[in-house]
């Protein structure tokens, strides 16, 4: 039975309180020490250590990393974890990171002073990857637990941990089995020892019994807390990417610099033009620059007013804006060949309120080099001279401009600023056009264009154009020539399929891809039963990895069959099967998109540049930033600035950015239940771990892409 000591009762309690608070007191007189908000991660080079170190990164935590393997690495001891400053003690790490619960050799003089650290100011301590042994609360697996692939297991966060740190989880926590010839998992189940002060916060079945062994869980010993993870993962899968901000908050207890939300927006490319069709006899798309068959005649699919009906009733039962991104000359067009008539654009005219819109240019010309389409692949157009012939800066102003005046005059309720044009071009597109158009920074001016969409495929980082900031933008694998599912899976197959199965041998050519198929789908339930699950997990991973940016479709997704729904409703349906109410999907704008990513390239630069210092002395959090940078910060519910509740609620705290000024920013905590006290001794430093299992399997998968 489970010894229960005073301990194990106060630090439960502070659980269900919420988020456990690190201490901070570390004299005999009770002063407060200082503990700065940064984390220390040391790391092996294996995947679970670089998870989190990438889970920080993006969420704007500062860190810093120790490597094991390099023989330059600074000596972990008692200075290089602390110090005085001003008379006060400081912590210079607010948290710990280790491969395992101890990788040094027997008898290190670094695990000793990292333990008494984290003993003395009341430091936790995540065991990234851990085996399951007595030293880290956990009986050897052989004892009644389980060592293995947990490929398809569905484990569930406990009480306690939902109660906590993983609170912001409806309780399932899947582990992805993607393929049935590779081994994508592995961990070891089982039970806390007898009498040790263990809580665990995320269980799976243990095979062949009824019991449930933990994987991740806190073990409370000799003055210090560590939270013990006892499966491998990588910072793309998804039990990783479920429990990853449980795993920051919990080592922080909720304080920490950086924040992070699941962002889940759609652009809905090309709305009042129609997409040609796919051409499965001639394996291209007529219309199209590099389908060049005498007979090939465009096909076109074009959206339908009851398709904008269906929209509307989407948007409203799933609570998310698409972004239609419009040619005016779609509906110009169509109303000369239909006697002024177009039942479509009259109806999205009508329901203009229920959408967002961006200026897509007025006849989504390419706006890049001038295209010499009398080869295969496209070239561009040189002058006399051999110097590359542009599209000139007038001609991408007026696709510019006279589109977004329809716009204006349909009353569409348009950002001015925000643009994408037409296959992102302009932009550079290898291998044909090398730079940019050197005329669309000038037109951009022209027409005060702000924000700039991109090719994510492309370009993943934003940058400059004249005055605008790129956007990357994820093409989703929903090609726009298709309006059915069959076409869908038709094209699909002709793409990633060999030669020697009728397919175009880009897989051949290129070994990488990582969408190649061993043979052709099925035409009646490829498109079903293989791309809507794997678009579906592509598109889930980027909203889990805290990652704004937009995805985008075509208008033909829509129309027809519809095909872009059932991808977007598994990526819904599934998000709201595991998250609580508390973590709604983020739907944000293009130009809120381009200020999220351009105010974490400035923090990150700050924080590089050591220009960012930020601690806390016992409940106050102190931030130093230059005027003007946006802090992002992640505090409890209850924190207050100046007296008012400080940012947003999101997923059980409270997050957001705060412009700096010359005066510091200055928190107060709320009041919270002690967490464990140093004890004055210190538990016996733990024997070295032995190697934790990590399968071939886990390997860093490649996100494929579309051209838009």
């Amino acid at each position: 039975m489970k010894r229960i000591t005073s301990t194990t009762l106060l630090a439960t309690g502070a659980l269900l309180a919420g988020l456990v608070l690190p201490a901070t007191t570390a004299r005999a007189d009770d002063t407060p020490a200082r503990v700065d908000l940064r984390v220390l991660v040391v790391t092996d080079g294996g995947p679970a250590t670089q998870a989190i170190a990438a889970e920080l990164e993006t969420a704007g935590t500062p860190y810093t990393e120790i490597d094991l393997n390099r023989a330059d690495r600074p000596v972990i001891n008692a200075a290089y974890l602390s110090d005085t400053v001003g008379g006060r003690a400081r912590a210079k790490f607010q948290a710990v990171v280790l491969p395992n619960d101890n990788p040094f050799p027997a008898n290190s003089a670094e695990m000793t002073a990292l333990a008494a650290y984290e003993q003395t100011y009341g430091i936790p301590q995540v065991d990234a990857y851990t085996y399951a042994r007595p030293e880290a609360g956990l009986q050897y697996p052989v004892y009644g637990g389980y060592s293995g692939s947990l490929d398809g297991v569905e484990a569930q966060v406990t009480t306690a941990g939902r109660s906590g740190a993983f609170g912001y989880l409806a309780g399932a926590v899947p582990f992805e089995d993607n393929s049935p010839t590779v081994g994508e998992s592995y961990a070891y189940l089982s039970t806390p020892v007898a009498g040790a002060d263990f809580t665990p916060y995320v269980e799976a079945p243990i095979p062949g019994t009824t019991k449930k062994g933990s994987l991740v869980g806190e073990y409370r010993h000799g003055g210090r807390r560590e939270l013990v993870v006892t499966f491998v993962y990588n910072r793309y899968q998804q039990q990783f990417r479920l429990l990853a901000r449980g795993i920051v908050d919990w080592m922080t207890g909720g304080v920490h610099l950086g924040a992070s939300r699941n962002y889940f927006a759609v652009h809905v490319d090309d709305v009042f033009a129609a997409d040609d069709r796919w051409n499965s006899v001639l394996n291209c798309t007529p219309g199209d620059v590099d389908c060049t068959d005498p007979n090939a005649t465009p096909d076109p699919i074009r959206m339908t007013a009851a398709d904008v009906d269906a929209a509307v009733a989407w948007q409203n039962a799933r609570g998310l804006k698409f972004d239609l991104a419009y040619n005016a000359a779609g509906s110009v067009d169509y109303r000369n060949d239909n006697n002024g008539a177009d039942p479509l654009a009259d109806r999205f005219v009508n329901q203009r309120n229920e959408f967002r819109w961006i200026n897509h240019t007025y006849t989504h010309a390419f706006l890049g080099c001038e295209q010499d389409i009398s080869v295969v692949p496209w070239r561009c157009a040189t002058l006399p001279g051999g110097s590359v012939k542009w599209v000139s800066r007038t001609a991408i102003s007026d696709e510019i401009s006279v589109n977004r005046v329809w716009g204006q005059t349909a009353g569409l309720p348009l950002e001015n600023g925000e643009l994408v044009t037409g296959e992102h071009s302009g932009l550079r597109v290898l291998p044909q056009q090398t730079a940019d158009n050197p005329n669309l920074a000038l037109a951009l001016a022209d027409n005060s264009i702000t924000w700039l969409g991109s090719d994510n495929s492309r370009e993943t980082g934003q940058r400059q154009v004249g005055p605008a900031t790129t956007v990357p933008r994820y093409p989703m694998n929903i090609f726009y020539n298709a309006g059915r599912a069959a076409e869908q899976v038709d094209e699909y197959n002709w793409i990633y399929t060999s030669r020697a199965q009728g397919g175009s041998g880009i897989c051949e050519d290129n070994p990488a891809t990582t969408t190649c198929l061993p043979t052709p789908l099925d035409p009646a339930t490829g498109y079903t039963n293989h791309i809507v699950p794997l678009e579906r997990r592509i598109a889930l991973g980027h909203v889990l990895a805290n990652d704004p940016k937009p995805h985008f479709i075509h208008q033909s997704n829509l129309a027809e069959d519809r095909i872009a729904y059932p991808v977007l409703d598994g990526v819904l349906d599934t998000y709201q099967a595991l998250f609580a109410a508390s973590t709604p999907v983020v739907n944000l704008r293009m130009k809120d998109i381009g200020r999220e990513l351009q105010r974490r390239t400035a923090w990150q630069t700050a924080v590089q540049a050591g220009q960012v210092t930020a601690y806390r002395i016992g409940d106050t959090v102190t931030v130093e930033a230059p005027a003007g940078l946006n802090v992002p910060a992640t505090m409890p519910t209850g924190t207050l600035r100046a007296g008012t509740a400080y940012a947003e609620a999101y997923a059980g705290t409270r997050s957001g950015w705060t412009a700096a000024t010359a005066t510091p920013l200055t928190l107060t905590l709320p009041a919270a239940p002690a967490p464990l006290a140093a004890t004055g001794v210190q538990g016996p430093v733990p024997a070295p771990a032995p190697a934790a299992r990590v399968p071939a399997g886990v390997l860093d998968p490649v996100t494929p892409g579309t051209d838009g």
